[in-house]
């Protein structure tokens, strides 16, 4: 396991894989390895280890996401995107996390994409479609579209919440893999 000082803007972020661990947080490295070492597998992204650290660092931890990552596209986008201003909650929750945010529209609004530089740098994206838009594979369309939309042809990340079933299959349909899981605890 890996203890690093909290990423800036954040102020800590639990990262892990299959037999790893990076906790970034300003919190002392020999108070986590005491912590996870019951189980240090599995603990650093279990709520007990959550709930101390939040406790730490006097934030409450996001949900633990899917992390997936997905190459760059060889062609366009596949839907009609337009550049957009929107007051959405999905543009606020990546405003809070996120830097250099793009946002794109379907024409028909029913379709909103996010861009921006997240956790070390790396471009991610987040969608939401119109529930009255939902099961006809927007969601799969936008998520696909996105790998084209990011500059200089850097990979795409995407953090997904496990139960939303319906986003981590669209995104596996557009070709991204699950890499690791993390936590954020806000910025």
């Amino acid at each position: 396991m890996t203890v690093l000082p909290a990423p800036s803007g954040a102020r800590a972020v639990v990262v892990g894989g299959t037999a790893w661990h990076v906790v970034a947080a300003d919190v002392d490295p020999s108070w986590v390895a005491e912590q996870v070492a019951p189980d240090p597998l599995a603990r650093p992204l279990g709520a007990r280890f959550l709930a101390a650290l939040a406790d730490r660092v006097g934030m409450e931890p996001g949900v633990v996401d899917a992390v997936l990552v997905a190459p760059p596209a060889t062609a366009g986008t596949g839907v009609d995107l337009v550049r957009a201003e929107v007051d959405h909650p999905r543009v606020a929750r990546a405003l809070m996390h996120r830097t250099d945010v793009r946002i794109w529209a379907t024409p028909d609004g029913c379709g909103l994409l996010t861009l921006g530089r997240g956790v070390a740098g790396r471009w991610e994206v987040s969608v939401e479609v119109d529930p009255a838009a939902r099961g006809r594979g927007l969601g799969a369309a936008l998520v696909a579209a996105a790998r084209s939309l990011v500059p200089g042809g850097a990979p795409l990340w995407a953090q997904v919440a496990p139960a939303n079933t319906a986003s981590l299959r669209a995104f596996l349909a557009a070709g991204y893999r699950p890499v690791c899981a993390e936590s954020l605890f806000g910025s």
